[in-house]
C-alpha cells in the first residue's frame, strides 16, 4: 500500500472480499510476513483515488460507543451545545416551577382537621358498657370486646369516664390512687391492651381526670391529716369552733351535694374543705407541690398512650383565701337555714383569680407530648357553667395562650323547654360567644343528665341526633343514645345502688342494651349492678342493626353523611329560620354548589315557606335523609315544607348563590377552620 501526499489509497481485494483484521499501523505491517500465507498468495491490489474532505466527513460522524476523546469533539459543536443548554434550563425552570407550586399549595391549603375535630366522640361510662367477667360490672375488657360497635358507628374517638382506683363514692370521681385502675374495671395490663386495640383500629382515646379532689382514702390525705412532712398542706384545713357537741364551720360555704362544705376530722382536730361529698376532700392548689403532683399524673397517662384528657370540675380548683361568707341569693332568707348549693352565689369558691394560670400549666405539660407528628394530645375541660357563657368561653384561652381545645358544651342538655326557638338560642349562644378561630362542640347527653327520651320524650330522639350530627363542630354521643335508650325507673334503684353514688344520677347509667337476651347481653352473670331497662328486647343494638328505619340506622347514616360530605364536615353554618316549632339552618362550602339544609321540628306539625325566607332558593330539593326513612330520596317543594312533631329532614339542593354570601344573612353565618373548594384542582384552599 502506498501513501501519497495528495491521495489516500484504499486496498480493495479483487476477490469477493477480505477479512477485517482491524486497523494496523503501516510501519508495523510493512516489515512482517505471515506464516500461513505466502507473498505469492497475497491478493492483488489496486489504488483508488479518494477525496480527503469526503473521507473526513465520513469519519467524523457520531456513533454508538464512541470513546471520550471523540465525544468531546462533537460536544463542543454549536448544534449540540445549544440543544444541551436549552434542555438544562428547561429542567431548571421546571424544577423551580414545581417547588413554587408546592410552596403555594402548602401556603394556601387550609389546616387539616385534627382527629378530635374530624368526627364524633363516643362517651362511655365503663361500669355500664360491657361486663366481661360475669360480676355484673362493666370493665375495660368489655370495652375492648365492643370496639367493633364503635367503628360500626363511623366514630373515631372513644372517651372513657373515670376508672381510677376508688371507693366508688360519687361513682368513682374521688380517686384513691391516680396511678392505678380500680379492680372492678380490671388491671393496668387490661388498660394497656385496650389502648393498643383502640389504636390498632385507627381510633383515639380520651380519659377523665378530676384534679380538684381525691378520696379520703388516698395516701396523701392520710399523711396530711397526720401532718406528715410536705403533705401537711396538701388539703385545705381550717380550725373549727365547737359548741354543745356540734361543729361550727369557718363560714357558710355549701357543698354541691348540699350542707356545709366543711367536715371535722378527728385525727387532725381541724375541718377540711370539700366542694362535693365529705369523702372527697379538696386539694390545695395554692400549694405548688400539689400542682406538680397533677402534672406528674398527666405525664404518666400520656406516657401510657392516652390521646387526650378531659379535666373535670376545674372551676373549683381555687377558693378565696379570705374565707368570707358567700352572698345569699335570697337576701331575706335566714342565713342559718342555708343548706342547698343553689341558695348562694358562689363568688368565693369557683373561678378564682389564678385558675386559668393553672389550666394553662396543664396545657403546657400536654403540649410536651404533642411534638411527635400525628400525636397531638387533646385537652377538654368539663365544667357546667350553665348561665355564665362568658366564663365558659374563657377555658378556650386567648389568641396567643391556649388552654382547652374546647370546653364541653352543655347548652343542649340544659334546655329548660323544647321548641325551635329554644334550640336556636342554645346553638346561637355558643356560636356568637365563642372566640374567633376556635372550634365548637355539642352534646345531648352525659353521665349526669337524664337521657334524651326521658328528658324531652321518645319522639324527639332521632331529631336530636340529627341536630347533634349536622351542627358545625364536634358532636359528643353518650353511650346508648345511638339506639334511643331511656332512663330506668328510680324505684328500680336499690339501697345497694345508692351506696355507689347519688341516686339522682343513677337512672341514666343503666347497662348498655346489646341484644334481647337476659340482661340485654350486658353480662353473662346472674345480675347487673343496675337493672336493665324493661324495653331492652326491642331497644338494643342487635335488633336495630337489622332495621332500616331504626334509630341506630339513622345514626349511622348521619355519621356517614358527615364524614363523606365536605360542607357537613367543615363548611359554613347559617341560620335560616326558627319559630316555636322548627329550627332551619344550612351547611355549605365556598366553591361547592351543593348545599345541605336541615329542617328540624321540635314542636308540633308545621309548614314552612323557605322560598319566602331565602332569596333565589331552588323550587325543589331532594330529601337526603329523614327521620321518616320512607321520605329519603323524595323531591319536595321548598315553598311548602311540612314536618311532623319530632321530624327532621336533611335536604340537598344546588345553587350558585350560597346563603353565607347573601346580605340578608350576614351575622347569622359561622365558620371554623375555613376552607374553599377548587373544582378544577379538586383540592381545598384558604383564600376564597
Amino acid at each position: 500500500v502506498e501513501v501519497e501526499a495528495r491521495s489516500l489509497p484504499m486496498e480493495l481485494s479483487e476477490k469477493a472480499g477480505v477479512e477485517n483484521n482491524g486497523f494496523v499501523q503501516h510501519e508495523a505491517f510493512e516489515g512482517k510476513e505471515t506464516d500461513s500465507i505466502s507473498q505469492e498468495e497475497m491478493p492483488k491490489t489496486c489504488s483508488v483515488e479518494v477525496d480527503p474532505v469526503a473521507a473526513e466527513e465520513t469519519v467524523l460522524k457520531p456513533y454508538a460507543g464512541m470513546p471520550k476523546e471523540v465525544l468531546l469533539q462533537f460536544s463542543s459543536q454549536a448544534r449540540y451545545r445549544v440543544t444541551r443548554e436549552i434542555l438544562f434550563w428547561l429542567i431548571i425552570a421546571g424544577s423551580i416551577a414545581l417547588v413554587c407550586a408546592t410552596i403555594a399549595i402548602i401556603a394556601l391549603s387550609p389546616k387539616c382537621l385534627d382527629w378530635w375535630q374530624a368526627g364524633p366522640i363516643y362517651q362511655i361510662y365503663p361500669r355500664s358498657f360491657k361486663d366481661s367477667n360475669k360480676d355484673g360490672n362493666g370493665d375495660l375488657k368489655g370495652i375492648q370486646e365492643k370496639l367493633d360497635h364503635i367503628t360500626y358507628l363511623n366514630i373515631k374517638t372513644v372517651w372513657i369516664t373515670s376508672f381510677f382506683k376508688s371507693p366508688l363514692k360519687d361513682l368513682g370521681y374521688g380517686a384513691e390512687d391516680f396511678y392505678d385502675i380500680d379492680p372492678m374495671f380490671g388491671s393496668m395490663s387490661d388498660f394497656e391492651n385496650l389502648i393498643a386495640a383502640i389504636h390498632d383500629k385507627g381510633l383515639k382515646v380520651i380519659m377523665d381526670l378530676i384534679p380538684n379532689h381525691t378520696s379520703d382514702k388516698h395516701q396523701w390525705f392520710q399523711l396530711s391529716r397526720n401532718r406528715t412532712g410536705k403533705y401537711t398542706d396538701y388539703y385545705i384545713w381550717q380550725d373549727c369552733m365547737q359548741a354543745a357537741g356540734s361543729v361550727i364551720p369557718p363560714n357558710n360555704w355549701v357543698s354541691v351535694f348540699g350542707n356545709s362544705s366543711w367536715h371535722f376530722d378527728d385525727v387532725r382536730q381541724q375541718c377540711y374543705f370539700h366542694q362535693f361529698g365529705k369523702e372527697q376532700p379538696d386539694l390545695n392548689f395554692r400549694n405548688p407541690a400539689v400542682q406538680q403532683e397533677i402534672h406528674d399524673i398527666i405525664k404518666f397517662w400520656l406516657g401510657k398512650g392516652v390521646d387526650g384528657l378531659s379535666f373535670g370540675t376545674v372551676k373549683f380548683l381555687l377558693e378565696a383565701k379570705h374565707l368570707r361568707d358567700e352572698p345569699l341569693v335570697n337576701k331575706s332568707q335566714n342565713a342559718e337555714s342555708i343548706t342547698d348549693y343553689s341558695q348562694l352565689y358562689h363568688d368565693y369558691t369557683t373561678t378564682q383569680v389564678g385558675l386559668h394560670d393553672i389550666i394553662r400549666g396543664f396545657r403546657h405539660t400536654m403540649n410536651e407530648y404533642s411534638r411527635e407528628p400525628g400525636r397531638y394530645r387533646f385537652m377538654g375541660s368539663d365544667d357546667n357553667e350553665k348561665d355564665d357563657i362568658e366564663a365558659t368561653m374563657m377555658y378556650y384561652g386567648t389568641t396567643f395562650i391556649q388552654e382547652a381545645d374546647f370546653p364541653f358544651n352543655f347548652n343542649l342538655i340544659n334546655l329548660k323547654n323544647l321548641s325551635g326557638n329554644s334550640i336556636f338560642e342554645a346553638v346561637d349562644s355558643w356560636m356568637k360567644n365563642m372566640p374567633e378561630g376556635k372550634w365548637p362542640n355539642w352534646a345531648v347527653g352525659n353521665p349526669n343528665a337524664a337521657r334524651i327520651s326521658s328528658r324531652i320524650g321518645k319522639e324527639y330522639i332521632n331529631v336530636m341526633n340529627m341536630l347533634l350530627l349536622t351542627l358545625l363542630g364536634t358532636p359528643v354521643t353518650y353511650y346508648g343514645e345511638e339506639i334511643g335508650m331511656e332512663n330506668i325507673a328510680s324505684e328500680d334503684v336499690s339501697e345497694e345502688h345508692v351506696n355507689s353514688g347519688p341516686v339522682a344520677t343513677l337512672p341514666e347509667k343503666s347497662p348498655m342494651q346489646w341484644d334481647g337476651e337476659v340482661n340485654a347481653g350486658f353480662t353473662d352473670g346472674n345480675s347487673s349492678w343496675l337493672p336493665v331497662n324493661s324495653d331492652y328486647q326491642s331497644v338494643n343494638v342487635q335488633v336495630q342493626s337489622t332495621q332500616s328505619n331504626s334509630t341506630l340506622s339513622l345514626y349511622r347514616a348521619l355519621t356517614l353523611l358527615r364524614n363523606s360530605e365536605l360542607p357537613m364536615n367543615r363548611g359554613w353554618m347559617c341560620y335560616i329560620w326558627s319559630d316555636s316549632n322548627v329550627f332551619v339552618y344550612v351547611r355549605e362550602l365556598d366553591g361547592l354548589d351543593k348545599v345541605f339544609m336541615m329542617v328540624l321540628n321540635f314542636g308540633q306539625e308545621s309548614t314552612t315557606d323557605l322560598q319566602a325566607i331565602v332569596p333565589n332558593l331552588p323550587s325543589e330539593a331532594v330529601v337526603r335523609l329523614s327521620t321518616h326513612f320512607s321520605n329519603a330520596g323524595k323531591v319536595v317543594n321548598t315553598k311548602l315544607i311540612t314536618t311532623e312533631m319530632g321530624e327532621g329532614l336533611v335536604l340537598e339542593y344546588k345553587t350558585a348563590k350560597p346563603v353565607h354570601t347573601m346580605e340578608a344573612f350576614q351575622g347569622k353565618c359561622f365558620v371554623a377552620e375555613k376552607a374553599c373548594y377548587s373544582k378544577a384542582l379538586n383540592l381545598l384552599y384558604m383564600n376564597c
